[in-house]
């Protein structure tokens, strides 16, 4: 008994216009919306750390704030053993001041490199941008 070979499948018929399109507009959709949630989430994952970091520092500053009022005091103290009580206060005032217009300037040079962008989200969306570009 033979066996006729049975004719090969039929080729899958090619996608038309309009379901490419559809498939396009799908993609870029889903896309969309996973480069919004990388977005979000590395936006959030900044705000926590940026909170958790200004509550601590804010906690230091109100203790530095006290102790350092007692050793101005002290200081004010010490000289006023040598010098009236007016020219220790007074020169201890001008130094605080100095230190105070030093720390000023250094705070504004660290923030200028500070950016609220998310950088890794800008990363994939210009290779997005570029693959889409090359498969066009």
């Amino acid at each position: 008994m033979s066996t006729a070979a049975s004719p090969p499948p039929p080729p899958p018929p090619e996608p038309t216009i309009a379901d490419l399109v559809d498939r396009l507009s799908e993609q870029t959709s889903r896309l969309v919306r996973d480069e919004m949630k990388l977005a979000r989430s590395e936006l959030t994952e900044k705000a926590k750390q940026g909170g958790t970091a200004a509550g601590l520092f804010g906690a230091g500053a109100i203790l530095a704030w006290f102790g350092f009022g007692l050793l101005l005091t002290t200081l004010v103290l010490v000289l006023a053993l040598f010098l009236p009580a007016w020219a220790a206060a007074l020169i201890v005032t001008v130094v605080v001041l100095i230190a105070a217009g030093i720390a000023a300037l250094l705070g504004k040079k660290k923030t200028e490199g500070l950016t609220p962008t998310p950088e890794r989200t800008v990363e994939t969306v210009r290779q997005d941008i570029d693959e889409i570009k090359e498969r066009i």
